[in-house]
């Protein structure tokens, strides 16, 4: 079975938590990103919760390149539509969220928090070849 597709389905069945096959608990989202060419495509996100908003981060494990799924948020946030987004709960509820980009301060406190998060953040950066990482708030 397809990696994310696990996780996709370990988080549906089980209220959002995930821990297997990689532990992250409650700390993850559900993002539909919108294709270029149409349709969607579901990539589950580490994300930090912060006043009713969820961050997510696109590390691409280290990669100097970003996800495709940074082009999809930023055609979004451009056209300001929403996006969905399924988040932990009792049942995985699914809402329409707002897409914005952290920038200058604001995202380096929240990459910050992403590295105090989990250390495999900070190994990112020294396989990025310089890359800066973008951050999304999505905002219900």
């Amino acid at each position: 079975m397809d990696f994310n597709q696990q996780i996709i389905d370990t988080f549906r069945a089980n209220g959002g938590e995930v821990n297997e096959p990689i532990r992250f608990g409650r700390a993850l989202v559900l993002v539909h990103v919108p294709k270029k060419e149409g349709g969607e495509r579901i990539a589950p996100l580490a994300a930090i919760p912060e006043d009713g908003a969820w961050h997510v981060v696109g590390s691409a494990g280290g990669s100097p390149k970003h996800p495709a799924w940074v082009y999809g948020l930023r055609r979004a946030q451009e056209a300001a539509e929403p996006v969905d987004i399924e988040i932990p709960g009792e049942p995985v509820e699914t809402v329409a969220a707002k897409v914005s980009e952290l920038t200058g301060e604001e995202r380096d406190a929240m990459w910050e928090r992403f590295k105090a998060f989990s250390s495999g953040f900070a190994e990112y950066e020294k396989t990025a070849e310089g890359r800066v990482f973008p951050i999304f708030r999505l905002s219900a």
